[in-house]
């Protein structure tokens, strides 16, 4: 009896050492998931695509434009950011001012001055993007930060771009900050005056640059 046991015994270590070496292949389930690609993040295109509010937009310190004299070798696809004082500094020409002025008012204003040292010359000029166009939106509103616009746009309409006030806004202690030389001007705005008719001269248009507080 006793020997039958050990027997046993070592049949059941053979056993479950052999099992325990064996190699199994994996489920489809152990097997690492491939993870999906992740899309490429988009870029935001500030340039404006309506031929309309394009012909009309004033360019402005800080947008960044394209020229290009056709057929000139030394004159093709030249970005030019416009600088503070609102000018550009063009071979030949020199400084220019380009701020306030469409873009085919800079076009033609280009041709004029390389017509003194190249005959005919054909200029196309294309915005880049209008970041120079920025308005600022701070406080409680529900997207504060740069509001960008094609063309003039008023208080109202900025805090629209905004998406608007918060509940916690203080809707009658609204102003807008605009530098004029060394000084700073506020304009007040009271936003349930206005949005009732009243007062309708506070919601002035917007320069590049303003800064719109919401409290």
């Amino acid at each position: 009896m006793k020997q039958q046991l050990i027997i046993f015994l070592i049949f059941a270590f053979v056993a479950c050492n052999t099992f325990a070496q064996t190699e199994f292949p994996l489920s489809p389930t152990d097997l690492p998931q491939a993870q999906p690609a992740q899309p490429a993040a988009k870029t935001d295109v500030i340039a404006l695509k309506d031929p309309e509010i394009l012909a009309t937009y004033l360019l402005a310190p800080g947008d960044a434009v394209e020229v290009t004299v056709w057929k000139e070798e030394g004159l093709q696809q030249q970005q030019f950011l416009i600088g503070p004082d609102g000018n550009i500094v063009y071979p030949l020409v020199g400084t220019i001012t380009a701020a306030g002025r469409t873009i085919n008012d800079l076009k033609e204003l280009l041709a004029v001055k390389l017509a003194d040292y190249i005959a005919d010359p054909s200029v196309s000029v294309k915005l880049l993007n209008n970041q120079g166009n920025a308005i600022f939106v701070i406080g409680k509103v529900n997207k504060p930060g740069q509001v960008f616009a094609g063309r003039r746009i008023d208080v109202l309409q900025a805090l629209s771009l905004a998406g608007g006030l918060t509940v916690f806004a203080s809707e009658g202690n609204i102003n807008i900050q605009r530098r004029v030389g060394n000084e700073i001007k506020v304009f007040p705005f009271d936003y349930g005056n206005v949005m009732d008719g009243e007062d309708l001269e506070q919601n002035i248009l917007l320069e590049p640059g303003d800064t719109i507080t919401v409290p």
